[in-house]
């Protein structure tokens, strides 16, 4: 390699742009998106919406991108992390995906949301849960912050509504 090559000190080589389609796959390979979380960072980013409806548009097609895939993920990764029902539902409807779709990656959560509750309860209160009804209450905060429904805070905190 001869010295006209090599890029000049302290000069940086320049980037190339990217295209959308490219951008988009970019966001894509770090975690699942929906089409419109991923239409909406690609327009913050510049692009304009045709452009960003396309790139969405072709990775769909090409299976980078698929909502149903992205709300079973996010069903379980939430429901990992101690969110109940009514919050993961919620939060899909944030996501453009309709009540069909939001239903369907529900329903495929093996796991058990008063169960859930429980392990979230024991690791704020200890093994033995909450003691006294301070407790019970607090715990029952807890968990409609969280977003469990009645049924499941009252299995979970062991609640006795004539206490």
């Amino acid at each position: 390699m001869n010295d006209s090559d090599a890029p000049a000190p302290g000069r940086k080589r320049r980037v190339r742009e990217q295209t959308p389609v490219q951008r988009a796959l970019g966001l894509l390979v770090r975690r699942e998106h929906s089409r419109k979380e991923l239409t909406r960072k690609l327009t913050s980013r510049g692009i304009e919406d045709e452009a960003a409806q396309a790139a969405v548009d072709k990775l769909t097609e090409a299976g980078w991108q698929d909502d149903t895939r992205f709300a079973e993920n996010l069903v379980r990764m939430r429901a990992n992390t101690g969110y109940g029902p009514i919050h993961v539902r919620a939060e899909l409807g944030t996501h453009g995906l309709d009540s069909e779709q939001i239903t369907a990656a529900m329903d495929t959560f093996e796991g058990d949301w008063t169960e859930n509750a429980r392990d979230l309860v024991r690791r704020r209160f200890g093994e033995a849960g909450p003691q006294d009804l301070a407790q019970r209450r607090k715990a029952a905060d807890l968990l409609a912050r969280r977003g469990f429904d009645g049924d499941s805070i009252r299995r979970a905190t062991r609640y006795d509504p004539d206490d």
